[in-house]
């Protein structure tokens, strides 16, 4: 248990490493596949209200996933929308989820097991575990895949905040650009640039971050023409 412990608590610290979610992502599927010792793993994430597929460790459980969202049903579905653990000893005899079940099977996948990942704020998706054998996941599974769980939570949210924050300051460089060429070609002031950057932002219903890329590339605000040009 403390080796497994161990190996949990790695895995929720390498992300910090990684360059961006999607890597981190990957390499929690793949901690989850060697360390719980299942045949296959996955994850699920909730990405602007919608569910999907965002690491497996094999296609065929990105197969499996496809068939889950076209039918609407299904244990990896179920674990985000309830925020509870499902276990599915046999697919092809399990009543919860008729038409899902067989075809799973017909893959392949015979035992499952969904735990949801989640913050103290929200869901953020759902650990799966597949199995080709029938009732290959017991009680002390289940309480691995959650102790699993916890780690991947902190891994995902964690690597979420990191790029999240990435982004921010990437997109306070690129606006600071911006207002530097407008201060320049226009005689503004910071305060007067960045207004001006907001305004054509708000007016245009273009993000404030791709009108500054704009500038920058083109060294002028759209459809204004600068003193130096009417000259």
């Amino acid at each position: 248990m403390i080796t497994a412990a161990a190996r949990f608590a790695q895995m929720a610290l390498d992300p910090q490493g990684q360059p961006d979610v999607e890597e981190t992502l990957v390499g929690i599927a793949s901690y989850a596949q060697t360390s719980l010792g299942t045949d296959h793993a996955g994850i699920h994430v909730v990405h602007n209200r919608e569910i999907e597929t965002a690491a497996a460790t094999d296609p065929v459980i990105e197969h499996a996933d496809k068939l889950q969202a076209e039918l609407g049903e299904g244990p990896c579905l179920q674990a985000v929308w309830s925020g509870n653990s499902f276990l599915v000893h046999d697919t092809a005899t399990d009543e919860r989820w008729p038409r899902f079940g067989p075809m799973a099977a017909e893959l392949g996948l015979h035992s499952m097991l969904s735990v949801r990942l989640f913050d103290s704020e929200q869901t953020l998706g759902a650990l799966n575990l597949y199995s080709t054998s029938v009732r290959d996941f017991d009680e002390d599974d289940v309480a691995m895949a959650h102790i699993f769980g916890q780690h991947a939570s902190v891994a995902l949210a964690t690597a979420r905040r990191e790029a999240g924050l990435r982004q921010a300051i990437d997109a306070r460089h690129l606006i600071g650009q911006a207002q530097g060429i407008l201060m320049e070609r226009f005689d503004l002031t910071a305060d007067q640039s960045f207004a001006v950057l907001r305004r054509y932002s708000q007016e245009n219903n273009v993000k404030l971050r791709s009108v500054a890329a704009e500038i920058i590339e083109t060294r002028k605000l759209p459809g204004v023409v600068s003193p130096a040009e009417r000259a």
